[in-house]
């Protein structure tokens, strides 16, 4: 439950839910990390508790369930469970920001009411159907098939890695109405899990998030109405993409706390091992690593507190997101590396959690966008403000 050397102005009842949520996660996730990772499987009894704490709801208005409180705060939650359990965190950030925001954000008020109180309260959880075995990094590559007949759309496709999916009940997927529209032809809709022609198969084994689900979609002639449809006609690709925008900020937050527990075990662990007579943090070399470890991590930090920070203000966000999100996620395997090489042999065996981090830090680097398409992002963004300037 170490809390950052600075609190970034956190206000006292941000503080409070911090505290709260690290001693959940220590108490209630951690002894069950390495078991879940192992079997592969999601510890249903802590989302429960979790559901149980309110933690669904954080980010959402009183109006359906929620805590009502801001995205910092969920920030915040999403990185104390990522400290010990990132398998937890990245099922709690699908949930929150890509199961149940575009609903709350985009959905109409009949979709609103008949999803999101199952969804804040965590009555039942939300996934996220944007990624195709064609159509990954490049996402207006999608060919999953919308076509209009009557009233109702005919879905025909697939999508693949849909964290959660054995366990969602809602999905919000994205399919391709007209593929010579590109882009603009591209719809987000959300469908339940029992309906007729959507099938939900296993996926692949994972490098690491083990203890978190992940499955195939299959479509076949299934048939929504119209009214599944999140936003307005011809700017689905607009709402899924605003959608990742939000994504990012979790998965910074995830890439902060794995990178925050791997410095965790990494500092406990060099003053207690000694080598040469004196323990190894008194050893240059190892305490030098631990003082990049620090500075790279308090600066991560504060890109995803400062993008968090601006949604809630309602101001534009989308770079500094990813911003927040590309250099988050590679602290994280930087962390959890030189937590390993810190450890020596032991942090190369199971014994220990650093090697598990390491696996999980991975993700943080691929999923809603990989590193090099943040890189994308935020050059052409910063191009065209220099464009612009001299332009």
């Amino acid at each position: 439950m170490d809390a950052p050397v600075t609190n970034l102005d956190l206000t006292e009842e941000q503080e409070m839910i911090r505290e709260t949520v690290a001693r959940f996660a220590e108490e209630v996730l951690a002894p069950k990390a390495r078991e879940c990772d192992e079997k592969a499987c999601f510890y249903e009894e802590g989302w429960k508790q979790m559901c149980e704490l309110g933690l669904p709801g954080l980010p959402f208005s009183e109006e359906w369930g929620g805590a009502g409180m801001d995205t910092l705060t969920y920030a915040i939650a999403v990185e104390e469970i990522a400290k010990v359990d990132a398998s937890m965190a990245l099922a709690y950030a699908a949930h929150v920001s890509l199961g149940t925001w575009p609903i709350y954000a985009f959905g109409t008020q009949a979709l609103k009411e008949r999803y999101l109180p199952g969804l804040v309260s965590g009555e039942f959880m939300g996934a996220y159907g944007l990624t195709e075995p064609g159509a990954g990094s490049d996402s207006a590559a999608t060919r999953t098939s919308a076509v209009l007949d009557g009233d109702e759309y005919v879905i025909n496709g697939a999508k693949c890695f849909i964290t959660n999916g054995s366990y969602a009940k809602s999905f919000v997927i994205t399919a391709q109405t007209d593929p010579a529209k590109k882009a603009k032809g591209i719809l987000a809709m959300v469908i339940d899990r029992d309906q007729p022609g959507f099938l939900v198969e296993k996926g692949e084994e994972k490098l690491g998030m083990r203890g978190s689900d992940w499955v195939n979609l299959v479509f076949q002639d299934c048939r929504l109405p119209k009214d599944a449809v999140l936003g307005p006609p011809g700017e689905g690709f607009a709402t899924f993409m605003k959608t990742l925008e939000g994504g990012r900020i979790s998965i910074g937050a995830l890439g902060v706390g794995i990178a925050q527990g791997a410095l965790d075990q990494a500092a406990r662990y060099a003053l207690e091992r000694e080598q040469f007579g004196k323990p190894l943090a008194r050893h240059q070399a190892v305490a030098f690593k631990l003082a990049d470890m620090e500075t790279e991590i308090n600066a991560a930090r504060h890109l995803v507190y400062h993008a968090a920070r601006l949604k809630d203000a309602g101001r534009p966000y989308g770079h500094e997101a990813s911003m927040a999100k590309y250099y988050s996620s590679e602290v994280a395997v930087r962390a959890s590396y030189e937590a390993i090489q810190i450890f020596g042999g032991n942090g190369y065996s199971r014994e220990y959690p650093v090697e598990r981090m390491y696996r999980d830090a991975k993700l943080c680097t691929i999923g809603e966008g990989t590193s090099e398409v943040q890189k994308i992002i935020v050059s052409r963004n910063l191009l065209k403000r220099y464009a612009e300037q001299v332009g």
